[in-house]
């Protein structure tokens, strides 16, 4: 969604390069803190049901040769 209120940025604001951008990028970093990692249990294969596989996929794998081959 675009803010509408916030001013058009100027061509002075536009100009720096790189160097100016990753300072930017720099200081701006302290203020979001990253999430913490999120790791799943996992899943018993008894409670996995309901998946389906088209026929020609199936063919498509099973026509697959092992990985090493």
């Amino acid at each position: 969604m675009t803010n509408l209120r916030a001013p058009a940025p100027s061509p002075a604001d536009l100009e720096g390069g790189l160097a100016s951008l990753r300072g930017d990028c720099a200081r701006m970093a302290p203020h979001w803190a990253a999430p913490g990692r999120a790791t799943a249990p996992p899943v018993p294969p008894s409670a996995i049901h309901g998946v389906t596989v088209p026929p020609g996929s199936a063919r498509l794998l099973e026509a697959m040769s092992e990985y090493g081959d």
